[in-house]
């Protein structure tokens, strides 16, 4: 068993060796931390938004910093040109916006026709063709009439006159299968209602005809009351064409303007190199960790600590203050001075 002296001297040197090494971890552990601390801001500003200001024939732009490099605001102007150019056109917009506001008024006439028209219309079509056709008989035959009557007087007269007016010809007898024949009349009287009868039947002809007339009349009369309100509400939207043209023509100018700032961006924003950042920071953070083990080695803790656990160190320390008062070297006695032979004593 070792004598406490050896032990307490064996420890001391663990300790110090310890201590020495801890100190030299500790001391990598902070040049670490301050090195990866350093790699992230330095990745970071890699990464950073830089845009830049343009300058073009149509306008410029310009952006603000803040006092740690950040953007704060961005701003862009036309160029003083152009910008007579828009104001101008800005008034011609509010003309044309004036316009299309009496647009209305103005086109309230084809409304009215076109309401007109329906009401025309339901009336043509509140008929059916049949009816149509009744009345205008009806109309026919009256207007007829009168000369229809002088006819029919002139040749009665011409009958009277001629002692033919109870003349009868051209019955006939039954027919064979039992029905009766043709009654005797007059020849003039028979061939004046037979040409009554062939009017007639033309009559009912163009009567059909005048049905199917009204009932395409009408219809028409809505379709073209429908075209007066599709030219009513067109006309109101194209009323706003000036005022949209107008007002194109003065944000197309704002949009010419507003390129020196999206160029500006644009490159900033290819500046940006979130990848080459990445690899920076990997790589800044890979040397930190690289340089800390070998900050964190201490070749003088090291060497304590071995010294203090090779079994010889011991066993020296324990002859030189333990059994015999001296120490021992391969070759010569106990207490003897391996340079001079001589006793060594203490």
């Amino acid at each position: 068993m070792p004598d406490p002296v050896t032990g307490a001297i064996v420890g001391g040197t663990q300790l110090v060796g310890g201590l020495m090494g801890g100190r030299s971890a500790q001391k990598a552990a902070e040049a670490q931390a301050a090195a990866q601390r350093d790699a992230a801001r330095i990745s970071a500003e890699e990464a950073r938004f830089r845009p830049v200001g343009i300058t073009t024939r149509f306008g410029q732009s310009a952006f603000d910093y803040d006092p740690e490099g950040r953007v704060s605001g961005a701003s862009y102007q036309l160029a003083p040109e152009f910008r007579g150019m828009q104001e101008r056109l800005l008034g011609l917009a509010g003309q044309g916006l004036t316009e299309a506001e009496m647009a209305p008024g103005r086109f309230a006439p084809l409304a009215g026709a076109g309401a007109s028209l329906f009401g025309l219309g339901q009336e043509y079509l509140a008929e059916t063709p049949e009816q149509v056709a009744a009345k205008y008989m009806a109309s026919q035959q009256a207007l007829l009439a009168p000369s229809r009557e002088r006819q029919y007087a002139g040749i009665q007269n011409q009958l009277f006159q001629s002692g033919r007016g109870g003349l009868a010809v051209g019955g006939t007898g039954l027919r064979p299968g039992g029905g009766m024949g043709l009654s005797a009349a007059n020849p003039e009287l028979e061939a004046y209602y037979n040409a009554l009868a062939q009017q007639d039947a033309a009559l009912a002809a163009s009567a059909q005809e005048a049905g199917q007339r009204q009932l395409a009349f009408g219809t028409g009369l809505f379709s073209t009351g429908a075209q007066l309100y599709d030219l009513y509400g067109r006309g109101q939207v194209g009323a706003l064409a000036p005022y949209q043209a107008y007002l194109g023509g003065a944000t197309g100018l704002e949009d010419l303007a507003q390129q020196p700032l999206n160029v500006g961006i644009n490159i900033g924003a290819r500046g940006m190199s979130p990848a080459a950042a990445q690899a920076q920071l990997t790589g800044l953070t890979g040397a930190a960790r690289s340089q800390a083990s070998a900050d964190a080695y201490n070749p003088f803790a090291s060497a304590l600590q071995g010294l203090a656990q090779n079994p010889m160190f011991a066993q020296g320390v324990s002859k030189m203050f333990g059994g015999g008062g001296g120490f021992a070297t391969p070759g010569y006695g106990a207490g003897v001075n391996p340079m001079t032979g001589a006793p060594l004593g203490f």
